[in-house]
C-alpha cells in the first residue's frame, strides 16, 4: 500500500518521520501525536516515547504565534490525520 497517495499525507508522513527523528513540536509530529491511537491502531510505527502531553493546546499555541488566522488554520489541519485515518481504514478493510 502506497501511503503517499492517501489524502493527509504531506502532513502524517513528515510528522511520522519528525517523532522518529525526536522531533515532537512540528505541526506534523503533534498531528500524528493528535491521531497516534488510530494511527497504530492502522498498523503504523508511531513512537510513544516523545509524545507530547497536550498535543491540541501545543499546536493551536504555535500556530497563534504564528497566524493571524490560528482558528480557522487549525481546525483545517485537523481534517488532515482524519483524512488520512479514513482512507487507511478503508484501504486495509478492502485489501484483507
Amino acid at each position: 500500500m502506497n501511503l503517499h497517495e492517501l489524502p493527509g499525507a504531506d502532513l502524517i508522513l513528515p510528522g511520522l518521520e519528525d517523532l522518529h527523528d525526536g522531533k515532537a513540536d512540528t505541526v506534523g509530529a503533534l498531528l500524528v501525536t493528535i491521531a497516534s491511537i488510530c494511527l497504530t491502531k492502522a498498523g503504523l510505527d508511531v513512537p510513544k516515547s516523545c509524545l507530547v502531553a497536550e498535543p491540541e493546546l501545543t499546536l493551536y499555541g504555535r500556530l497563534q504565534n504564528d497566524r493571524n488566522d490560528a482558528y480557522a488554520y487549525y481546525n483545517a489541519l485537523l481534517d488532515s490525520p482524519n483524512s488520512f485515518c479514513n482512507a487507511l481504514e478503508l484501504r486495509k478493510t478492502a485489501h484483507f
